[in-house]
């Protein structure tokens, strides 16, 4: 199958999703791990999930490494990527049966525009000013205090329309007219600006972490995608998700109920024993010695919890894509949520 990759070009693996994220839920009991076993007449095998090494894919992690799926019956192999655009390139091509959390929500949404009705989110992961993934970030003794100091500052985002898209509504909120903004990948941020190739960067956890930690930056602003798009600092920006096939589903709907318990059971333990639950991104991410402790960690939202606003929010994020012509067509958030078949 002919992968139509100019779609995915266009979003950059920056602008997904480190995604450290506000899970505004609500804790859920627990499901003994075997209660939802899939029936007997289903027999999927090996079920292939495609995840992007960053601290929000912790959920998979954590189900993967403490064998929750392995109790629940299901054969589950966990599969690395080196960017998003490539985990939403082996779905299309079904190679994939699914999806970790951190993938970013923009490159699903592209896949979807490619292929309609590919996948359906079974959880998701919001951040905010409190929840902290998106910020601006300065040199640290740099005299830039506010956005607004942004002004006839050499500012810098990640590569891909997103990213851009993102970083020119950061702009305009300082009053900066037809910005010049270089892009420039994620992980040279910290170097460009401790060389003074640029005066401030948009971009994503752990890069604020990592530059504090190493005395090269400070955090201006976190959470600017909520304050400076959706309109309020403590709105849920929904940049990542996890997802399931479609087809997978409807081949294997008890399965499909099955796995979605034991990543669900995963999401419980990080709620509840989050500073137990930092150990598992050592090896699966290259979060590892202090930073371990020190970035913040993810918060998440199953497809069963997301209440009107946060389907509004998420769906308002969309038509920002879609303005900003980084989608071809308007995406409606509220139909990739999972259904489980009744």
């Amino acid at each position: 199958m002919k992968i139509r990759r100019r779609y995915f070009i266009q979003l950059s693996a920056g602008a997904a999703i480190t995604i450290a994220t506000h899970g505004c839920t609500q804790p859920q009991a627990q499901t003994p791990a075997n209660a939802n076993a899939p029936s007997r007449s289903e027999n999927p095998g090996k079920i292939s999930i495609g995840f992007w090494p960053v601290a929000s894919g912790l959920p998979l992690f954590v189900a993967e490494k403490k064998g929750y799926f392995k109790e629940a019956g299901l054969e589950v192999e966990v599969i690395k990527f080196a960017s998003p655009n490539q985990v939403a390139e082996a779905l299309i091509a079904g190679r994939l049966q699914g999806t970790g959390n951190g993938v970013a929500s923009g490159v699903l949404g592209l896949s979807e525009i490619t292929s309609p009705g590919l996948f359906k989110i079974i959880a998701a992961n919001p951040s905010n000013v409190d929840y902290k993934l998106d910020q601006v970030i300065v040199g640290k003794n740099s005299q830039i205090q506010t956005i607004t100091d942004l002004k006839d500052k050499k500012f810098a985002t990640g590569p891909g329309a997103q990213n851009l898209a993102i970083a020119q509504a950061i702009l305009a909120a300082a009053g900066v007219k037809n910005p010049q903004i270089q892009q420039i990948e994620i992980r040279q941020h910290l170097g460009a600006i401790e060389s003074g190739q640029i005066d401030a960067v948009y971009t994503l956890e752990p890069t604020g972490t990592v530059g504090e930690v190493k005395g090269i930056t400070r955090i201006l602003e976190n959470g600017v995608v909520s304050k400076y798009i959706l309109g309020d600092p403590k709105a849920p920006w929904f940049g990542g998700a996890a997802v399931l096939s479609t087809k997978f589903i409807q081949q294997y709907p008890a399965t499909t109920k099955t796995y979605i318990e034991a990543y669900r059971r995963a999401i419980d333990d990080i709620k509840n024993k989050p500073d137990e639950m930092r150990q598992y991104l050592v090896g699966s991410t290259a979060i590892e010695g202090e930073l371990v402790q020190k970035v913040p960690l993810v918060g998440y939202t199953m497809y069963n919890q997301f209440k009107p606003e946060d389907i509004s929010y998420f769906q308002k994020y969309f038509e920002f894509l879609t303005e900003k012509k980084v989608f071809a067509k308007q995406v409606d958030v509220a139909s990739l949520l999972y259904k489980p078949v009744s």
